[in-house]
């Protein structure tokens, strides 16, 4: 490039540069000023594992919570290890099981409910039924 020496030894481009004027020093140049700037560390990714474990004691539906678990210690693993990105990831998805788990468990109690409270109904209607057929006895 043009403005720019060969150096003969090691055949490299050296860069510009300007010779100082007559009577300059080093010293009466301005000085650089060099600032570090330092990140603030992100927090390390959750691996919600005291979650996955009360799922897995107490709403482990179709093995959900055993599988949340699992991914639980695999994120936790990962975060040891400082594999950020794969313990976000195992982290994630135990989250999504859990969630999964927790509205099933949900949908399911519901419908226990439900059906408990229908039956109770039927039954008792039955019940009255039969008393007012055969009458007080």
């Amino acid at each position: 490039p043009p403005g720019m020496e060969r150096s003969r030894t090691a055949g490299t481009a050296l860069p510009p540069y300007e010779p100082l004027a007559e009577g300059l020093t080093m010293e009466g140049m301005p000085r650089s000023t060099v600032l570090t700037v330092e990140t603030h560390p992100q927090p390390p990714p959750r691996d919600h594992l005291a979650w996955s474990l009360c799922t897995t004691l107490y709403g482990n539906f179709c093995c959900l919570g055993f599988m949340a678990l699992i991914f639980s210690v695999k994120a936790r693993d990962r975060k040891v290890l400082g594999d950020y990105s794969g313990a976000l990831s195992y982290g994630s998805t135990s989250k999504y099981l859990n969630i999964t788990a927790l509205l099933l468990n949900i949908f399911f109690i519901i419908l226990i409910i439900a059906l408990l409270a229908t039956g109770t109904i039927v039954i008792s209607n039955v019940f009255h039924q039969e008393q007012q057929h055969y009458g007080p006895t």
